[in-house]
This record gives C-alpha cells, sequence and structure tokens, in this order.
C-alpha cells in the first residue's frame, strides 16, 4: 500500500503538475494579470451570471403549426389517392378556415376515398384521441379537420426540434455551454455567455432556413401574378428584399412536384471565381441528389424558383440536367449573409417560425461581483479548513493542507482543458468540494489513529489506515458520483454547471487526498523512519 516505484512516483506528479498548471490562465486572467504571448493559456469558460452576454426568449405561432398540417394533409391526401387508383377523383380543394375539403366527384367512390386517407391519420400521443376527424358532408364533401389533441402533439414535437435546431445554429458559432430550454408549451429560452450583442444571434435565429426548390409556372400572367392571382395549382411568391435584377415583384410557381431543401448533407460559404460573390454550395443526400437530379432532367428549358422562407432568392433557367447531387445558391448575399445560411442549412430548418418576445443582455459587472464574492468565500472557507487540519494532524494536517491547493488548482486545470463553463452555482458546487474534499483525510488520519491506540507500529499503522479508509471513501464518493451524473444527465443550464464542477470535484479531492497524501507519507516514513507520530 506504501509502495511506489519511480515510474510510478513520476506519473502521478506529472498528472498533478499538467493539470494545476492548467489553471494558471484562469488565475491569472482573474487576478487581472498577463502572461507571455505564445504560452498556451487554456481558461475556464464563465456562464451568463458570471461574464454577462445575451438573453433571448423565442416564441412559436400554434397557429402556424396547424396550418402546417393541414397543407401536408393536402399533399398526403392527393399523393395517397394518385396512388390508390380505381378511377377516384376529386376536386373543389380548399384548406382554409382551419380544415380541408374536397369533393368526390363519384359519389360512389366515398367508401374507397376513406379507406385510402384513414391511414394518414393516427392516435395524438396517450390521449386516447386521434390528430384528425374526418367527416362526410353532403353525401361527397369530406372534410378533415386537426383536433386539438393533435395539434398539441404537433406543437410539443415541433418545439423539441426546434430547439435541437436552434443548439446547432449556435454551437456552429463557437459559442461554448449555451443554455438552451423550453419554456411553456411554444418558447424557448436561450442563453449565450460572453455575446454582447444580440442582434446576430436573433438574426440567426430568427431565420427559419425552409428552402424550396419550385418549377416556375411560365402559364402564369404578368398582370395577374401583379394582382396576386395565381392560376390553378400554383401560388404567388415575392422576391427577397433587395433583389437585383428581379423581372417582378412576385412570381407564380408550382405548389406542388418540387423539392425541399431537407435533405441536405452539407451547405458551405463558397465565392463566385468569376465575379467573387459570395454563395452557398449544397450538397444533397443521395434521395435527395436523385430528386433533384430527376426534376432538373425533366425540366431542361424551364426556370425553377429557389425559395427560402418564403422568398424567391433566384429564379434560373435549367439550361442542362444538373446529376452531381450539389448545386450553388446564389442571392445578392453579404459574405456574414451567405455564412449565416449556411450555418442554418446545415443545422436544418426550424419547423415554426419563432418571434423573439424578450431579450435582454447582462452585462459582466454583476458577473465579476459574483466572482469576488465566490473567491472571498472560497478564500475563507480555505483558510478555515487549513487552520482546522493543521491544528489537529500535524504533519499529516501539511500534507492534507498541500493535496487541497492541489485540488483546488486541478479542478480549475481539468475545467479549462476539456471546456466547461463556471456558472454561479458551479462556484457553490466548487465551494462544496473544497469543504467535502478534507473528509478523506479526516476518515485517514482518524483510521491511523485508532490503529496506533491498537499496539500498531508507525509503519503497520498508516498502511492499514489508509488501506481500510480508501474503501469507505470510494464508497461514499461513489454515491455522490452517481447524484453528480444523474444532474449532468437529466438536468441543464444551472443544475448541469453545478453537477459539472462536482463530478470533476470529486475525482481531483479523491485523487490528492488519498493517492497524493499517500505517497508524500510514503516518501517521508522511507526517508525518517519515525518511531512516533503525532495525531
Amino acid at each position: 500500500m506504501l509502495e511506489f516505484p519511480r515510474w510510478k512516483v513520476i506519473w502521478l506528479w506529472a498528472i498533478t503538475l499538467v493539470f494545476a498548471l492548467a489553471a494558471i490562465p484562469s488565475i491569472t486572467s482573474t487576478l487581472g494579470l498577463a502572461l507571455p504571448t505564445g504560452v498556451p493559456a487554456p481558461k475556464v469558460n464563465l456562464g451568463l451570471d458570471l461574464a454577462g452576454g445575451s438573453h433571448i426568449l423565442l416564441e412559436a405561432d400554434p397557429s402556424q403549426v396547424r396550418q402546417q398540417r393541414i397543407e401536408g394533409m393536402d399533399e398526403s391526401v392527393r399523393t395517397k389517392l394518385k396512388l390508390a387508383g380505381g378511377d377516384i377523383r376529386i376536386s373543389d380543394i380548399s384548406n382554409r378556415d382551419g380544415s380541408l375539403t374536397f369533393l368526390v366527384e363519384n359519389p360512389a367512390k366515398v367508401d374507397a376515398v376513406r379507406e385510402a386517407i384513414l391511414p394518414l391519420t393516427s392516435g395524438a400521443g396517450l390521449t386516447g384521441a386521434r390528430d384528425w376527424t374526418i367527416n362526410v358532408v353532403d353525401g361527397n364533401r369530406f372534410v378533415l379537420t386537426p383536433t386539438d389533441e393533435g395539434i398539441q402533439q404537433a406543437v410539443s414535437q415541433a418545439m423539441e426540434t426546434a430547439v435541437e435546431v436552434v443548439r446547432k445554429r449556435i454551437d456552429a458559432l463557437g459559442t461554448r455551454e449555451p443554455t438552451i430550454i423550453r419554456s411553456g408549451s411554444n418558447r424557448i429560452v436561450v442563453q449565450v455567455p460572453g455575446l454582447q450583442d444580440p442582434q446576430a444571434l436573433k438574426n440567426l435565429l430568427g431565420q427559419t432556413a425552409k428552402l424550396e426548390f419550385k418549377l416556375v409556372d411560365t402559364s402564369a400572367i404578368a398582370s395577374d401574378v401583379a394582382r396576386g392571382i395565381a392560376p390553378p395549382g400554383s401560388e404567388i411568391v415575392p422576391y427577397a428584399e433587395g433583389k437585383q435584377g428581379a423581372p417582378a415583384a412576385s412570381i407564380a410557381v408550382k405548389r406542388l412536384g418540387g423539392i425541399r431543401g431537407d435533405q441536405l448533407t452539407n451547405a458551405q460559404l463558397t465565392n463566385n471565381q468569376q465575379t467573387n460573390e459570395p454563395n452557398v454550395a449544397i450538397t444533397f443526400t443521395t434521395e435527395g441528389g436523385a430528386k433533384f437530379a430527376k426534376l432538373t432532367t425533366q425540366n431542361v428549358n424551364k426556370p425553377f424558383a429557389i425559395i427560402l422562407d418564403g422568398k424567391v432568392l433566384s429564379a434560373p433557367n435549367i439550361n442542362e440536367p444538373i446529376l452531381g447531387g450539389s448545386a450553388v445558391i446564389s442571392g445578392n448575399f453579404t459574405t456574414e449573409s451567405a455564412n449565416n445560411l449556411a450555418i442554418s442549412l446545415r443545422s436544418g430548418a426550424l419547423p415554426v417560425d419563432l418571434k423573439v418576445v424578450e431579450e435582454r443582455t447582462v452585462g459582466p459587472d454583476l458577473g465579476a461581483d459574483s466572482i469576488r464574492k465566490g473567491m472571498i468565500a472560497m478564500a475563507v472557507g480555505t483558510l478555515a479548513l487549513m487552520t482546522f487540519i493543521l491544528v489537529t494532524y500535524g504533519r499529516f494536517g501539511v500534507y492534507a493542507c498541500i493535496a487541497l491547493v492541489f485540488n483546488v488548482m486541478m479542478i480549475l486545470g481539468v475545467m479549462a482543458l476539456i471546456g466547461t463553463t463556471l456558472t454561479l452555482p458551479g462556484i457553490a458546487g466548487f465551494v462544496l468540494t473544497i469543504g467535502a474534499a478534507v473528509d478523506a483525510n479526516v476518515l485517514i488520519n482518524e483510521r491511523i489513529r485508532e490503529e496506533r491506540h491498537r499496539g500498531r507500529r508507525v509503519f503497520q499503522a498508516i498502511e492499514v489506515g489508509y488501506k481500510e479508509a480508501s474503501r469507505a471513501i470510494f464508497d461514499a464518493n461513489i454515491t455522490n458520483v452517481i447524484a453528480a451524473i444523474s444532474m449532468a444527465a437529466f438536468g441543464s443550464g444551472p443544475v448541469r454547471g453545478f453537477a459539472i464542477v462536482l463530478l470533476i470535484g470529486i475525482a481531483t479531492s479523491v485523487f490528492t487526498a488519498v493517492t497524493m497524501t499517500r505517497l508524500w507519507v510514503a516518501q517521508w516514513l522511507r526517508r525518517a523512519r519515525p518511531t512516533e507520530i503525532a495525531l
């Protein structure tokens, strides 16, 4: 138990010094000191409550989810009845007023239509209700209406997807440990530490990034399009603001038969080799590339519109089939807007529009005050512990105090190296870890004292003390680790920050309080050969 080969001594000191030295940049930064240029300087990232940053509250409109479901059902019904065959013809299709209605031209086909479209509905979670109601009025008119339970389920699913999309977009900005959580049924709270100007964040999150490729309806009359009148089966889509060279304010595109941009594998900022204008190069999945190749092959010499969030970016002519599974989007971009679009497309489209309903910037002054008070609490607690342990255990108290100092530095070093974020609850976890770090040394020293009272020699008492106390120490810390892992896995924001600091603190405190103090005691025993110890 007290045997340490030279390689093991070197290995233990190397681990201790590497993590302890990694804490120096964070400590010097807190004290306002600067390190020499060129020196690696990993630092602990500070959370919103310590470093300041941006807080944004986003809200989705449930009515938009309802309309999306109706439009999606419209396309599904058309496709389903087309595949069903049996000479089923429908007309007078409308998706207005919160329902989808259509007329079955042959009343004898009503039962066949119901049988075909019934699989398009399903149960709404565990509510026992269906997500759609299907009614037949006047003998041959179908009315499909989404139920409240179905809408609630759709809103919940849309918000879960939106949270993940928002997280991917913010992570692409290079920020550390943002807080992104749902608030209520249709709101998302976003907190990004260190970001003092929320405008760039708002621009990125406010973009739905719903990309579509639709064929232009060349049969549309320009005067009708200008008045908002589209041919049957088409819709009017405006050009994006500031689009230069647009022949008209809006164009008519085919409602069905296009391709959505949800089948992308990559999107990158590029530059036009001739004009050097920023563009966005996109790459489709295998399935998406096949659809895009089919669309362009069947419509050579016809224009198609590239639509982003309901606005036409451009409407180029298909000169030849595009078979490579990739394309370039141009739209009078700036470098920043093109990069943001690439990030948005890579992250996926938001299932619903998110509106900023609250925003605020947290200044760093409050965080600086919290850091100062946290440092004071840490210093007072550390000094009090050191005083107690020195008075109580003498030489062994000195080893415990040295281990405590290394423990503090190693916690900061590990946090800096793995890029975790320190929040105000994290400081609380830090102080708690320091208080609990001495527990192991108390258990060890008291066990050594008991073994001496039983008449064991110094060497045997220390060896048995470390061996027996280590079991209790590991058992006690395993329970803390389980609790901390649970908080880190299922918690978010401040709870997760507290758990991460606690996990790191448990590992470093056990290492320094048990392994390193045992090394120092073993070296002292071999050097001094004491016959008595003051415990």
